[in-house]
């Protein structure tokens, strides 16, 4: 009698690979073991820590380098370094090095390549970040909007970062900007007429503005003032792909944990909530560059929500961290529901759909 093969997981249409994949293909094949590597790739946590001796560590991040003309070349490249150096500034400890390697289409020209790149290097100078090494090239086959890659690094002392495996039960969650940041942005800098034509001129401004939002840089950098670990911060996740029930799921899968989250504290900004029922999505489950999930110690909480509001970025208390015992839910209207990890972003299909039909 013959044996059932094993069910593989299969690569997404789109986006990331799941949970599964990357604990099956990516997760056994780490290359050499190394006694100074503190935290290795992990599903689900932004960056890497290595000890470098001294009391100091390096804290890493690698994503690609998006470039996306429609955007404008001074948007997009600042859109491209936040995007990198958001990942690195969830440790909690502020970049200070980026290696970029540019693999550019043959179709950019030297004006777009020096406007993209001063803007780049602007933005590096302002997030303290210096280039210390790259690529840069012209080839066919290349194309928009992954034009390359580039990795952050942080150097600082070793008991001075966190990662989203750090959360503990009792901690206060917090989370700035509120859902949809990076499919409302992107959606309303791309189709602006579209929304213009929806909902009125101010609205769609309102809408492009939210673009500037796609940043966690000033969320991380403020929100640790107030301490990390039992002092005060014990995790930052970035709200990236599947949104901020992703991001959530993520944390307290790193950690162990179990959430109760009351959604009507999650902030939906109006501009937010038209384009996500113009695009037919949810804002809860849809890529949010620039929401920052924080974790804290109660007694910090309070702080950590003036301190960010203070510097005119809105967050709000929604929740705490409770035991893996006690599972993850949400709460509407008094309602528990499971919050579970959406697996499938739907911002991708929805912004796909909107690229057709605008092209025929």
């Amino acid at each position: 009698m013959e044996q059932a093969t094993a069910q593989k997981a299969q690569l997404p249409d789109i986006g990331k690979v799941s949970e599964t994949v990357f604990n099956e293909v990516i997760l056994p094949h780490l290359g050499r073991k190394r006694p100074e590597v503190v935290v290795g790739p992990q599903n689900g946590v932004d960056v890497g820590v290595v000890d470098i001796g001294h009391g100091q560590v390096m804290v890493s991040t690698t994503d690609p380098v998006f470039i996306v003309p429609p955007y404008g070349w001074e948007r997009s490249a600042w859109f491209a370094i936040h995007i990198l150096a958001s990942d690195a500034c969830t440790s909690g400890l502020p970049p200070n090095y980026i290696t970029i390697d540019l693999n550019l289409p043959m179709s950019i020209t030297r004006d777009e390549l020096e406007t993209m790149w001063e803007t780049m290097h602007r933005e590096c100078e302002k997030i303290g970040m210096a280039v210390v090494t790259g690529h840069t090239g012209r080839y066919q086959g290349c194309d928009y909007p992954m034009v390359g890659g580039a990795t952050v690094i942080c150097i600082g002392p070793e008991d001075q970062y966190v990662t989203p495996t750090m959360a503990k039960p009792g901690d206060r969650v917090i989370i700035t900007k509120g859902a949809a940041i990076e499919a409302t942005g992107l959606f309303a800098v791309t189709f602006p007429r579209q929304v213009a034509d929806a909902y009125g001129d101010k609205l769609a401004k309102e809408a492009e503005e939210v673009f500037w939002q796609m940043t966690t840089v000033d969320d991380a950098m403020t929100a640790v003032q107030v301490g990390v670990r039992d002092n005060g911060v014990t995790a930052m996740h970035d709200a990236t792909e599947c949104g901020v029930w992703g991001g959530l799921s993520e944390v307290a899968q790193a950690s162990q944990v179990g959430m109760s989250i009351e959604k009507g504290e999650i902030v939906v900004q109006e501009p937010v909530q038209k384009v996500c029922e113009m695009y037919e999505i949810d804002p809860f489950t849809s890529i949010s560059e620039g929401t920052l999930i924080i974790t804290c110690r109660p007694n910090k909480a309070a702080d950590v929500v003036k301190r960010l509001n203070d510097k005119g970025i809105a967050a709000t208390q929604v929740g705490e961290v409770v035991d893996r015992a006690e599972g993850r839910k949400y709460y509407e209207n008094g309602v528990a529901h499971d919050l579970v990890h959406p697996q499938v972003d739907p911002f991708w299909a929805a912004y796909g759909k909107a690229m057709s039909e605008a092209a025929g």
